[in-house]
């Protein structure tokens, strides 16, 4: 779409030169040839950009859903369709002209403000979008990445911690089994005393 907001700037600078008294009849012709040539270009970038085969900007664009979530009722983002070819913004006659004159450089030159106005408004449309669906990423990357963090509590270990409640255990275990033993010791030698 920015490719055919420089084909509109580049009409109207056309059209302006046609509406000049200087500029001769065969000029106005060479001028509404070219104007024609980038009609037809301007109509091209519509039909032919795609994405996997979904046209975007054509006649036949339909609305496109971004899921950005879970929920695919309540986490989408919808684009309106976009038609973005000439004869959406009125101005699909100028494919086809041959010569232009004074007067019709004027209307045209009205034709073509309104349809960069249109032009723009679309393209406004479709930044918005764009920019609400990189927010929405955004957002669940930074969820994705609470969500490791709050695993990786769970589930890692503080070594240091966990080595020093080792050694701890293992020591009382030791002095347990040293108490135990010396207790079984001490009944044996009463029992001895006692033979």
């Amino acid at each position: 779409m920015a490719e055919q907001s420089n084909i509109l700037d580049t009409v109207k600078a056309k059209l302006i030169q046609a509406n000049t008294a200087t500029t001769s009849s065969a000029g106005r012709n060479a001028i509404a040839a070219d104007i024609a040539k980038l009609m037809t270009q301007f109509n091209n970038i519509a039909t032919s950009t795609n994405y996997n085969g979904t046209d975007l900007i054509s006649s036949s664009a339909s609305d496109l859903d971004f899921q950005v979530g879970e929920d695919s009722t309540n986490n989408k983002i919808t684009l309106s369709a976009v038609n973005s070819d000439a004869a959406s913004y009125s101005i699909g006659g100028l494919k086809s002209i041959t010569s232009i004159s004074t007067a019709g450089a004027i209307s045209s030159q009205t034709l073509i403000d309104s349809a960069i106005d249109d032009l723009n408004k679309n393209r406004g449309s479709i930044g918005s979008v764009q920019n609400q669906v990189e927010s929405a990423v955004r957002n669940l990357m930074t969820q994705a990445t609470n969500v490791k963090a709050a695993e990786a509590i769970i589930r890692d270990v503080d070594y240091a911690e966990e080595s020093a409640n080792f050694n701890k255990q293992n020591i009382i275990s030791q002095a347990g089994a040293y108490a135990i033993a010396q207790s079984n010791a001490a009944q044996q030698n009463v029992l001895r005393l006692l033979q």
